[in-house]
């Protein structure tokens, strides 16, 4: 798409790109491919504070290289959706308006987000694992996590926190465990291989990436309070997303360019 056609605001959300548009409080736009078609005509709200993934110093500095917040958790969504003709009527759907930007992209991370649990409506998760190539050297896994619930925030986000934590994932499951002195947070994110929507992003600096994501996925967080010694389990199925980027080329989910 040439830059011609589009529009980027530099003071608020407010994006055009030929005739589809993102503002603060709606998106529209039609996409089309050969025999198919996609239509949207959505506007939404929310009332609930911004979430941060990593420490707030962090989105003034250098590095990392790519940073990422929710501007609206939790928020509600409403109008229509037409796929290949077919309308689809959308009323208090429950979502997030999300913002990525930098300059390049991270080396090789899984992402997850879980916007309202099945078993509790209000509560919030955002979580990575990742890890950066410098040079021709990988540094450990980190794992940066912020969970809403109850009232409460728990950010396990300081460097620190990121380098103790345990996480692996494979295709296509995430197993992850961070805490403090407060709470202990160990959680299992999965779906079928079949969930999966495979795309292809190009990084800024040159060469190209495989974003595999996922809206279906089922989501199990085990969370510990260290001062009452309660634990509660917060569980969601097909409600959870879950992305992996990666420069591996056998995760055996088709790519659409």
């Amino acid at each position: 798409m040439p830059f011609s056609r589009c529009d980027f605001s530099d003071t608020d959300l407010r994006v055009r790109i030929a005739g589809a548009h993102l503002g603060p409080a709606g998106l529209a736009g039609l996409a089309t491919a050969p025999g198919h078609s996609v239509a949207w005509d959505l506007a939404y709200q929310s009332d609930t504070q911004p979430l941060f993934l990593l420490p707030f110093r962090l989105y003034r500095t250098r590095l990392p290289r790519a940073k990422s917040l929710v501007a609206k958790p939790l928020a509600v969504f409403g109008g229509e959706l037409q796929v290949d003709g077919t309308r689809v009527g959308v009323s208090d759907w429950v979502g997030s308006q999300n913002h990525n930007w930098g300059s390049k992209h991270t080396d090789h991370y899984a992402w997850g987000q879980v916007a309202g649990f099945d078993t509790h409506p209000q509560s919030f998760l955002e979580v990575g694992t990742a890890r950066l190539k410098i040079g021709p050297l990988w540094t450990p896994f980190m794992t940066v996590l912020v969970l809403r619930h109850a009232g409460r925030e728990i950010a396990l986000n300081s460097l620190r926190q990121s380098l103790r934590a345990t996480a692996s994932f494979t295709y296509f499951t995430w197993r992850f465990s961070s805490e403090d002195d407060a709470a202990r947070i160990e959680g299992t994110i999965d779906a079928s291989r079949e969930a999966f929507v495979g795309l292809l992003y190009y990084n800024p600096p040159g060469g190209t990436k495989h974003c595999l994501n996922s809206k279906l996925a089922s989501c199990e967080l085990r969370l510990t309070d260290k001062q009452s010694g309660t634990t509660e389990l917060l569980a969601t199925r097909q409600r959870a997303a879950f992305e992996i980027l990666t420069d591996d080329r056998s995760h055996g989910v088709e790519i659409r360019v």
